[in-house]
């Protein structure tokens, strides 16, 4: 008989992450579909672009559903360094973000604040608290 280290916790971890990952996945590729579909598949036709962001906004709430159960079956101190990165990257993206728009709206940069600059800053700090807990705790 072989035995094997993964316990049942493991094995829902393991499940439950890969869950997330692949909803994550779909998502990405649903934004992306509305983006370059709107541009170059469709036409511009705004029902269908309409009917994909329906699509994108219904996958985006299983994601959150599927980031939600990930985030119940880990254990307290998973939990724990979880909640920090992403307090972490909420307060970040909140600050900084409303700091670029303003520095944005008032001319003082030259360019246009656009949201995708803030969704990678939420997510390098989002990893960055995530790598910083499981140091804090090892």
């Amino acid at each position: 008989m072989k035995i094997t280290n993964k316990t049942p916790w493991r094995e829902q971890n393991r499940v439950n992450r890969n869950r997330l990952a692949l909803w994550t996945l779909l998502w990405l590729v649903s934004l992306a579909a509305v983006y370059f579909g709107h541009r170059y598949v469709w036409q511009q036709q705004s029902v269908v672009t309409g009917l994909m962001v329906m699509v994108n906004i219904v996958i985006g709430f299983v994601m959150i559903w599927a980031n939600k159960t990930m985030l119940n079956g880990l254990d307290e101190l998973e939990q724990k360094i979880q909640l920090a990165a992403m307090g972490l990257s909420l307060g970040t993206g909140l600050v900084l973000g409303f700091a670029y728009s303003a520095l944005s709206d008032t001319g003082l940069i030259s360019f246009e604040a656009q949201i995708p600059h803030l969704a990678v800053l939420m997510s390098l700090t989002y990893l960055a608290g995530t790598f910083i807990g499981v140091r804090k705790y090892q």
